[in-house]
């Protein structure tokens, strides 16, 4: 048997004005043919995944393109179809092949493409043949459409947020590609629209026991997956609400009777798994006068997990203006800024200009006279069992204890090591503000007394129901409270 893995895509925010290219793409994930070689991330653990697994069985694995890039706004079109025609090069270089596995987004939008992955399962199907089983591997925060679906066997995303469990579901990705190779199984897939637009927090009841109860019905009557896709609120596209997604063992009824079955049961609890939030001039004040720290204050808006600049200054210019003292706030994106503080070194004090610099989401730069406490070059974060680069990195420190963290490469804040590895000692702190939706709770939460999701002007608009989509015209909550009346 012959194995064909590769990844490609990204999260495009589709409101956002910053364009997705090739330097996005660079500095964040490419390799060609050997991404499985180094040390698995987010995306390319299913690689490392599949080629284990395929070669403990004794296959042969082809290796194409890793490719990925931190979400913004469209991918430039010559880039996507580069990409996409590289791949498709290197499948067809590879003929007969029995299984083509792919770590896609779900949720990649590029100049003339709306829907990114339907058009690269689609071109697979075309050239490895009705025969072969051909499976990707989503984030859950995708779209599903029917050209997904059509070209693939086998579509499974992501169950948890925070992203805890990407090589879990790339296991079962494979064992149903491969028993439906021998013929134990024939996979089928059946799709509820959800018509909701709205983020869901797995780590939190009702969603904790929700995921745990998808994951109890895989393997019993002939159910072999189980997804919720929530969909990309800052993706319009015409598919961009949840989907529930259920592939059966041959019985196209008994899944499309699950999928709507738990397409209404999530649908049911829509008020109470809405994300709590606060505006963030409260949400900083009612952190300020907590008994106890380190609250952590997500800055929402402004997370480059979504598509944002992550360069935005509203809370740290709430934080002066409140004159609140004993915290932290990062990381900014801000490559200027980190190259004079590089230039004056540490221990050096100056007036800088700070953030506010990428696009109309970014507010307005803060000046502030500061101290650079630590310089790291080439730096990491964790994320889970994996590192993830954040180029260079530097404390900035002003009166008050009024600390921040800026670094080069565009990304949120996944785990308080962005921080600690500065020397920085949190629980010395009052507040935290990582610039994150959700992806910091797994870090933070054990060192936090509370932990408030803040609102504040920004790229990213919680505000569901007005959220301008021009693709996405059919009804949903909470744009309407019943969609299924209308």
């Amino acid at each position: 048997m012959k194995v064909f893995i590769a990844c490609l895509g990204t999260e495009t925010n589709t409101f956002s004005p910053i364009p997705t290219g090739m330097e996005n793409y660079a500095e964040t994930l490419l390799f060609r043919g050997d991404a499985t070689q180094h040390t698995p991330d987010l995306f390319t653990a299913p690689l490392h995944v599949w080629r284990k697994n395929a070669e403990a069985e004794g296959h042969t694995v082809v290796e194409s393109i890793s490719a990925f890039a931190q979400p913004a706004g469209l991918t430039v079109r010559k880039i996507y179809e580069g990409f996409r025609d590289e791949l498709l090069a290197d499948l067809k270089a590879a003929l007969p092949v029995d299984m083509v596995l792919i770590s896609m987004h779900g949720a990649m939008v590029a100049d003339g493409y709306e829907d990114c992955e339907g058009d690269l399962l689609s071109r697979c199907r075309d050239v490895a043949g009705p025969d072969a089983a051909i499976g990707g591997e989503l984030d859950l925060h995708c779209s599903v459409t029917p050209e997904m679906t059509g070209a693939a066997d086998v579509l499974i995303s992501f169950k948890e947020y925070p992203h805890i469990d990407s090589a879990e579901r790339a296991e079962e990705i494979y064992a149903i590609c491969r028993d439906k190779l021998t013929g134990k199984i024939d996979p089928v897939t059946a799709v509820y629209n959800c018509r909701m637009v709205n983020t869901w927090r797995t780590p939190i009841e009702p969603m904790k026991s929700f995921v745990a109860r998808m994951q109890d019905l895989e393997g019993k009557d002939g159910i072999l997956s189980v997804s919720f896709a929530h969909g990309f609120p800052w993706g319009d596209v015409p598919c961009g609400t949840s989907r529930m997604v259920v592939i059966a063992d041959g019985d196209m009824a008994k899944a499309e009777a699950l999928a709507k079955q738990l397409g209404h049961e999530i649908f049911d609890m829509r008020h109470e798994t809405a994300p709590v939030m606060m505006p963030y001039k409260e949400a900083l004040a009612k952190a300020a006068a907590a008994a106890k720290g380190p609250v952590v204050i997500a800055d929402v808006a402004d997370n480059a997990g979504g598509g944002a600049p992550s360069d935005s200054t509203f809370l740290l210019q709430e934080i002066i203006d409140q004159g609140l003292t004993d915290n932290l706030s990062g990381m900014y994106y801000d490559v200027m800024a980190v190259r004079l503080c590089k230039e004056a070194g540490e221990g050096a004090s100056m007036n800088l200009r700070i953030g506010g610099k990428y696009c109309r989401e970014s507010g307005t730069p803060v000046d502030l006279d500061v101290k650079v406490m630590r310089i790291i070059e080439n730096a990491s974060q964790s994320f889970g069992d994996v590192k993830s680069p954040i180029g260079d990195v530097v404390w900035l420190q002003a009166a008050g204890n009024v600390n921040l963290v800026l670094n080069t490469i565009r990304g949120q804040t996944f785990n308080p090591d962005a921080f600690t590895q500065l020397g920085i000692d949190l629980s010395a702190l009052q507040i935290v503000v990582p610039k994150s939706s959700q992806h910091f709770y797994a870090g933070f939460a054990p060192i936090a007394s509370e932990v408030i999701y803040a609102t504040s002007p920004g790229t990213l608009n919680v505000e569901f129901g007005t959220i301008p989509f021009k693709n996405l015209n059919s009804p949903f909550w909470p744009n309407v409270e019943d969609p299924f009346a209308e």
